[in-house]
């Protein structure tokens, strides 16, 4: 059986049987209840312990989730994101939520090199992104110093309003203890 397989027979098996009705106005909210958008990382731990870490429920925040909770742009994709958040779904607060112990501090644009041409990724194709690679990678050393630089850019950005709480924030996926890096509030006064 291959993993699809696996995951519709999951999916048969839990639309049989719903541990609630999600079709119910408190489960099935387009609109995040707490006004507040999440960005941490795509790192498989948080999965089911951040957001009951944090209080929060389905229905409650959006979640925007990528390799180290990176902001790389003025455009990218987690600006872009944002954007919706903000503009189309109410959202009022911004929460950067990095994480000890992530993977993103080991990687570098070398190894993402390797590892592409390895799997047949054209040399030309990587040279496109190679400036961008290395600004994105080999820049990510310290969880704390990346959610501090992510704070700033999001701050920063000339399409994200300046009245939006933008809060730094790490977590500790073993544990699920959550410290302040950086209180959103003090830069909107």
């Amino acid at each position: 059986m291959s993993l699809l397989d696996e995951i519709l027979k999951a999916n048969a098996t839990f639309c049989a049987a719903p541990p609630v009705d999600y079709t119910q106005e408190d489960h099935a909210a387009k609109l995040p209840r707490k006004q507040v958008a999440i960005i941490t990382c795509m790192d498989t731990r948080l999965v089911n312990f951040l957001e009951p870490a944090l209080g929060i429920g389905r229905g409650e925040a959006k979640v925007i989730k990528t390799a180290g909770n990176s902001v790389t742009g003025v455009f990218d994709g987690t600006i872009r994101s944002l954007m919706v958040c903000i503009y189309e779904l109410g959202v009022k607060e911004v929460l950067v939520i990095g994480h000890h112990e992530c993977g993103m501090a080991k990687t570098t644009s070398e190894s993402l090199t390797k590892a592409m041409l390895s799997r047949g990724v054209p040399k030309e194709a990587i040279h496109m992104i190679a400036k961008e690679l290395r600004e994105w990678a080999d820049e990510f050393h310290h969880p704390e110093q990346n959610v501090s630089d992510a704070v700033e850019q999001i701050r920063m950005n000339p399409l994200i309003p300046k009245d939006v709480p933008v809060h730094g924030l790490i977590f500790h996926p073993r544990t699920g203890k959550l410290d302040i890096i950086e209180d959103g509030y003090s830069s909107i006064k």
